[in-house]
């Protein structure tokens, strides 16, 4: 299976809807947020996608980012990854660089596991960063693991009433 991450675009129309569908039947929190369309359209979630990668978002105290979709040759979304350009201090305690989610019925597969690898690269290449910031509740075994499949570094836990959340530094270079 040839899987790669693309940006949102038209093409994916489809797939998007199909994608988010199978979320709401499963009932589960859509991840990562930036995917949830929050009953928007599709042509509305591009705009959106389009103006959070912008450096226009600082005014409203958001950070850049780019959402990109893990697809294979027919354009079928397994997945989704939001790349947070910088670390605000929000995101340098508890959101990180990235946020990942796999559809549910392509869990447990190592999808999430290649999509960071792609991501990484992705981000090495084009962004130039030394090292990034992947945050995972501690309960969250698929996610830990995908995070150490590639180098995660356990940097701390932050514990919370809620929940337990693990840091992980990945350097790139």
């Amino acid at each position: 299976m040839n899987l790669k991450l693309v940006s949102p675009s038209v093409e994916l129309k489809e797939s998007y809807v199909d994608y988010i569908s199978e979320w709401i039947e499963a009932k589960e929190k859509i991840v990562p947020l930036s995917s949830d369309s929050k009953n928007l359209s599709f042509e509305d979630m591009l705009d959106k996608w389009k103006e959070e990668s912008n450096t226009e978002v600082l005014s409203r105290r958001l950070v850049p980012a780019n959402t990109y979709f893990l697809v294979d040759d027919n354009n079928k979304i397994y997945g989704c990854l939001n790349f947070r350009h910088f670390l605000n201090d929000h995101l340098r305690y508890i959101g990180g660089h990235i946020g990942y989610g796999v559809r549910p019925s392509e869990r447990n597969k190592g999808i999430a596991s290649y999509m960071l690898k792609l991501a990484l690269e992705l981000i090495d290449n084009k962004y130039r960063l030394d090292k990034v910031l992947v945050t995972c509740d501690k309960n969250n075994v698929g996610s830990v693991k995908t995070i150490l499949n590639n180098n995660g570094i356990l940097e701390n836990e932050i514990v919370d009433e809620y929940k337990t959340t693990q840091r992980y530094w990945i350097h790139l270079r």
